[in-house]
């Protein structure tokens, strides 16, 4: 008797489920709890509030999208309340991002993806991401890496009062994820202000200062906050903390010293003062972090205002070639804004008269951000320089403005009067004008 062949099934198996807990703990975060939940709504499996004592429409928010919300009284510990959140958690894995954080909704889509296979290996507890700091105009200023998910499993708790971190075994369970950014607008200052987050961590900061007086990552994180307050008697106090971080030794510190040379550097690089301490800051950083390209800017636009313009060129082109491949952590800074770099390519090339130059980098930067004034004037002034006509002019001008738009070309008017270019600025405001 003949046997009977046996069909084989197109159906692939079933991919492996998996449940993601969002988790966060709030306080009057009524502005962000909408978004905060709203990235992870159709892909989590359930989503977690724990609120600490919000006296606005937070709750009342989370409950009507859905969350389940879980009070705890605040107890001046940020670990306490975030581990209290992950025991209400029941999924496999836990995504603990602020209200203040978010995926961005083509990158919420890869999340469950990328989990199912991750999940598929048991040394992997935890992935770190791209965490991009935005600003207040909405634009990235640095990228750091965070760990925001993990497995759910006793062993992964955080610790510390505040600025706390996940406990985990050894880096090798931590796999880094570049193609996931973790969006946050906590430090912008229009968040402070709201949340008064800056007056409360600079309360908990001091509080474990008490207690371990000597512990330079605390220094570190206290100097952040105080640079926040903006006062003049703030600003000393953060100086002289962010140099004790630079004095310091061991290599547990290393993150926080780099943010302790960029507070100055950032201060030396927008005057034409202190020459001297920024070329001799920047070289010490570049010995401590050799490679690391944000501190090769630093010391290139301390050339530039040196005179030494050939060099850095020669430095910064190096840089612009390295920055597409170069880790998050040796370009923290550029990476995230890339316009910078370009700004001392500007520099640089205006200090050697390279008009090509100017005019390429500065439309870099425009293409980024059209609306910077201190590069579209010099940008406007170097084309009209090689005596276009108004349509050759207008044909450069339309790869990043849009000419049928008034609000653009209220931006070339301005820039045009800023430089002296009257008849220009005439011809454009007319132009809108008739578009308004």
């Amino acid at each position: 008797m003949a046997k009977k062949k046996t069909k084989k099934s197109n159906t692939k198996p079933p991919q492996q489920t998996i449940r993601l807990s969002q988790v966060m703990i709030v306080k009057n975060e009524e502005k962000n709890i909408e978004k905060a939940l709203g990235w992870a709504k159709d892909i989590a499996f359930e989503q977690i509030v724990v609120d600490t004592g919000s006296a606005d429409r937070t709750v009342e928010l989370a409950e009507r999208l859905g969350a389940k919300v879980v009070h705890f009284e605040w107890v001046k510990d940020f670990s306490a309340a975030k581990n209290f959140a992950i025991d209400q958690a029941t999924g496999d894995w836990i995504a603990f991002l602020d209200a203040d954080e978010y995926f961005s909704p083509e990158h919420a889509k890869k999340l469950l993806p990328i989990l199912r296979k991750l999940h598929a290996d048991p040394k992997i507890l935890a992935m770190s991401n791209p965490w991009v700091q935005i600003d207040d105009k909405g634009k990235p200023i640095e990228i750091h890496t965070q760990e925001r998910l993990f497995r759910n499993l006793p062993t992964v708790r955080y610790v510390g009062r505040i600025h706390e971190y996940l406990s985990i075994d050894s880096v090798s369970n931590i796999i880094h994820i570049d193609e996931l950014d973790i969006m946050h607008t906590g430090y912008t200052a229009e968040a402070y202000t709201d949340t008064k987050k800056a007056s409360r961590n600079i309360e908990l900061l001091r509080l474990e200062l008490k207690s371990k007086p000597d512990d330079l990552n605390l220094k570190a994180y206290l100097a952040d906050s105080l640079v926040i307050e903006k006062d003049e008697e703030s600003m000393k106090e953060a100086d002289k903390l962010y140099m004790e971080v630079i004095k310091g030794t061991g290599s547990s510190i290393a993150v926080l010293r780099k943010r302790a040379y960029l507070n100055f550097l950032n201060k030396y690089v927008k005057t034409t003062d202190f020459i001297e301490e920024h070329e001799k800051l920047a070289l010490e950083a570049m010995k401590l972090y050799p490679g690391d390209l944000d501190f090769l800017v630093y010391y290139a636009a301390a050339l530039s205002k040196k005179g030494e313009y050939h060099k850095a060129i020669e430095i910064l082109s190096d840089c612009e070639k390295k920055l597409p491949t170069a880790n998050i952590n040796d370009a923290n800074v550029i990476s995230a804004n890339p316009a910078f770099l370009f700004g001392q390519l500007v520099l640089a090339s205006q200090g050697l008269g390279d008009t090509q130059g100017i005019i390429k980098y500065a439309t870099l930067i425009l293409v980024l951000d059209k609306t910077k004034d201190d590069v579209l004037c010099p940008y406007l002034y170097t084309l009209l320089k090689q005596n276009p006509t108004q349509e050759e002019l207008f044909e450069v001008l339309s790869k990043i403005y849009d000419m049928k738009n008034a609000a653009d070309l209220m931006l070339i008017t301005r820039a045009a009067m800023s430089i002296g270019a009257i008849d220009l600025a005439r011809t454009v405001m007319n132009m809108a004008g008739n578009i308004m």
